[in-house]
């Protein structure tokens, strides 16, 4: 088994059968980590945890005591969970200097409570404001499917994202507020779960906007992504079965998805979609209004994710260090501030109403379906070079995705080719927020067409 390449459901299987031992497991990513010059993708290596850890899920699994498929099984964590013994950076040098955390978050306990091997925490652009992962405090994670360009990992689960790919840890969990564990795992190649609102605990996680904020997996299958949601909800991994597509009804928006997109990213999209409809699966291709009602509030009332964050951040956006940020994210950050009372409300008021079309227009049996970003992964020089060219690729990254977050939805994303410069392209899948257990069972059937 080539470690580097594996799923997580793969090790595990190999772990339970005692064809592979937790410790050497475990030494294989540490080395690796160690001999990377992608030196940026890990902001802290938790090596004695990770060994201590290794060790005693190897003691479990030679006396029958397994806690789960993915007991000894490495795991990366977004540096925006508390870790304990370790600094939660969020990704910005006002942190650098903070106490570390005392205590795991619940996300990443429950993980530990699986038996899951802590490799270290990864890194984001700062405080998790951006689809394109630039960091200019602790460095860029290289997105590793590009050997003579540099360019961008995605944002802002960037390090997840590049840490999978580059074979670094075997699955990362990220957050998901605008497009997070999406853009990330679309520019890298993987499958990446947005949970709905509220469906994992969000205990010990650095917030951005308290609202929005979501939790996922960033992995090789969805098979991954399943055991993955069943460890951060605190439950025991098992694997549900793959759902029929027979009676799944997939709507392809003709407005707002494709405009700007790449045409690389149109043409797998569509050949995704054939595919799809080869199987068996009803597709409809029609205008879908809503989508427009969002960029319309947007654009009138702003975002959410600007008022919360400017809540939560106005401290250190007005206070004395301010320089001291990446401007790009200072001054995104800083669009909250001119939100008013009224704006909020029409915001909130607007997510209530657009998030209930979205139900009905998709009720149990329908998905919606677009293409990821709109963009791939751009080369890092020349996003540093000019802030339009970075604020054009950013929103290009954000556009299909944070439509979801709005509309309250939860969302996979699978690869679905390549570009001519060899750089990944996704394929997104929404089910209205609540319908997480179908949306992955039909994902398993979805991935199977995909991957042929």
């Amino acid at each position: 088994m080539n470690l580097g390449e594996a799923t997580a459901a793969e090790i595990g299987r190999a772990l339970q059968a005692g064809a592979l031992d937790a410790v050497a497991v475990t030494e294989f990513f540490l080395d690796r980590i160690a001999a990377s010059d992608n030196t940026a993708v890990y902001t802290a290596v938790t090596a004695e945890r990770a060994l201590s850890e290794a060790k005693a899920a190897a003691l479990r699994l030679k006396k029958g005591n397994s806690r789960g498929p993915l007991d000894g099984v490495p795991i990366s964590w977004k540096d925006l969970f508390d870790m304990t013994d370790t600094v939660t950076t969020c990704g910005s040098a006002l942190y650098r200097d903070n106490p570390p955390a005392t205590e795991d978050a619940a996300a990443v306990a429950h993980g530990a409570a699986a038996g899951m091997v802590v490799l270290g925490k990864v890194g984001l652009p700062e405080f998790a404001f951006s689809g394109l992962g630039l960091n200019p405090h602790y460095g860029t994670p290289i997105n590793p499917h590009d050997s003579k360009t540099p360019r961008a990992p995605g944002g802002s689960s960037g390090g997840s994202g590049v840490s999978v790919a580059a074979g670094l840890a075997p699955v990362s969990i990220g957050t998901d507020t605008g497009g997070s564990v999406r853009i990330p795992a679309c520019f890298n190649g993987l499958v990446g779960y947005k949970s709905s609102e509220g469906h994992i605990g969000k205990g010990g996680l650095a917030a951005l906007s308290p609202t929005l904020d979501t939790i996922g997996p960033l992995a090789r299958s969805v098979e991954d992504c399943i055991l993955l949601e069943r460890v951060l909800r605190g439950r025991r991994p098992t694997l549900m079965p793959a759902a029929p597509l027979d009676n799944v009804t997939l709507i392809v928006p003709t407005n707002v998805v494709f405009d700007g997109a790449e045409a690389a990213i149109v043409a797998n999209f569509d050949t995704a979609i054939e595919k799809l409809a080869r199987a068996g699966v009803r597709i409809r291709r029609e205008a879908v209004p809503v989508l427009d009602d969002v960029l319309t509030l947007s654009q009138r009332h702003g975002s959410l994710a600007w008022a919360e964050a400017w809540h939560m951040l106005r401290h250190l956006l007005e206070g004395p260090d301010y320089t001291k940020m990446d401007f790009r994210v200072w001054h995104d950050l800083s669009l909250g501030k001119s939100m008013t009372a009224d704006d909020v409300l029409h915001v909130l008021d607007g997510h209530t109403r657009m998030r209930a079309v979205v139900a009905d227009l998709l009720g149990s049996d329908g998905l919606m379906v677009m293409p990821t970003t709109k963009n791939t992964a751009p080369a890092i020089a020349d996003l540093e070079a000019s802030w339009q060219t970075f604020n054009i690729n950013n929103w290009l990254a954000l556009a299909n995705t944070n439509l979801g977050n709005i509309l309250g939805v939860c969302a996979l994303t699978l690869p679905s080719g390549t570009n001519a410069n060899n750089m990944p392209t996704g394929f997104m899948v929404y089910a209205p927020g609540g319908q997480d257990e179908r949306l992955l069972a039909q994902g398993l059937s979805i991935e199977a067409v995909l991957r042929g």
